[in-house]
């Protein structure tokens, strides 16, 4: 049975949000059960920003994540809140362009991704959390990356379309980080 418990948090613009909803979308294209339940602080951009999504292959208990299984830190104000309540064995994917720390724990597996390095390689910094949304998914395997990509084609379509590409490089770069 599979039961995962996400919490993605960072500071608003860093794209939180809609890494949640692009799992969250992912996981119902995917026949899994899903919830996704956004949090803000003051300001939505430069303001901090988390998301719990769940994802079950069973009945979602509750949408509210008090203890994730896997963390995604996009800053350190997030690493530090969030860090101490994840999962013995869980997952911390920690953005290491702008977190320079170390985990503290070792109970965890650590990911570190060079997020805004790989976004300004493609020359996009808007697709940094694309390419953590990579990690993530090459890492635990509980969505499958073709299914985010065609999700990417159905968000993206008209003006927008070129974008896919983008994301779907991204995608792949990251997974290439794990």
């Amino acid at each position: 049975m599979a039961y995962n418990e996400i919490l993605i948090a960072g500071f608003g613009g860093q794209g939180v949000m809609s890494m949640g909803t692009t799992m969250a979308e992912a996981a119902l294209s995917e026949g899994l059960n899903v919830s996704w339940l956004p949090s803000y602080g003051p300001e939505m951009r430069g303001g901090t920003a988390n998301c719990s999504v769940v994802i079950a292959d069973s009945e979602i208990i509750s949408p509210i994540v008090l203890q994730p299984s896997e963390l995604i830190a996009m800053n350190l104000p997030s690493l530090d809140k969030f860090e101490p309540a994840v999962k013995s064995g869980g997952y911390i994917f920690v953005n290491n362009s702008i977190i320079k720390r170390k985990l503290a724990r070792t109970d965890v597996k650590a990911i570190y991704v060079p997020t805004l390095d790989i976004a300004a390689e493609l020359g996009n910094m808007r697709v940094a959390n694309m390419v953590m949304l990579g990690s993530y998914i090459e890492a635990t395997g509980v969505l499958k990356f073709d299914t985010v990509v065609n999700m990417l084609r159905n968000v993206f379509t008209g003006k927008k379309a070129h974008l896919v590409e983008i994301n779907r490089q991204a995608l792949q770069r990251g997974a290439a980080c794990v």
